[in-house]
């Protein structure tokens, strides 16, 4: 769910992906967000402006995970606001079929800086998955850094312990992605 929603694949040219756990970006990781260390599991770069990079716990995987850390890197000019709104115009489409669909669009003016938090779900396989998103768009000299945080519930118990966990980590979580140190990001 997490790859069809990224708004950089709506703003992308789509080409055959090359996929393997080989940093692409110059942020092998571990990353650590919120005490929790994310080991680099999934590498894409699917065309020479944009590169995905998905970071799960030990334990997790990108198939089947309950916490993601992800970083995408679109130097195709992409402005922080176009991607945001991109992605917004994505989930408003999203809102006649999916009843969890809702978001919120922070900005920091200073650093020209948007964070999305959005929750989405899908049933498409049969079982119900919940899934909460935090995306930090970051404006670089040639487009954006996308520093995500995605948290997943998978069945009725999963998705319920998803939400209700929400209340207590939802904001946290965003305050921490606002203010944490991001990897620096080598495209060399």
């Amino acid at each position: 769910m997490h790859r069809f929603v990224t708004a950089f694949l709506l703003l992308a040219a789509m080409a055959s992906p090359v996929s393997a756990q080989t940093d692409a970006i110059g942020a092998p990781g571990p990353i650590t967000f919120e005490n929790v260390e994310f080991a680099l599991a999934w590498t894409s770069h699917p065309n020479e402006t944009y590169f995905k990079q998905e970071y799960v716990p030990a334990g997790q995987t990108v198939e089947q995970f309950e916490d993601m850390f992800m970083i995408d890197v679109l130097t195709n000019g992409t402005t922080p606001e176009a991607a945001a709104a991109a992605m917004v115009q994505s989930l408003d489409q999203r809102k006649g079929s999916d009843p969890v669909v809702n978001y919120d669009v922070l900005r920091n003016e200073q650093t020209g800086e948007i964070i999305l938090d959005f929750m989405l779900s899908d049933s498409s396989s049969g079982s119900m998955v919940v899934e909460w998103n935090a995306y930090r768009y970051a404006p670089i000299e040639d487009g954006l850094v996308l520093y995500a945080i995605s948290r997943r519930g998978y069945g009725e118990d999963g998705a319920r312990a998803l939400l209700t966990g929400l209340k207590d980590r939802r904001q946290s979580a965003i305050n921490t992605l606002a203010q944490m140190d991001v990897p620096e990001i080598s495209l060399d």
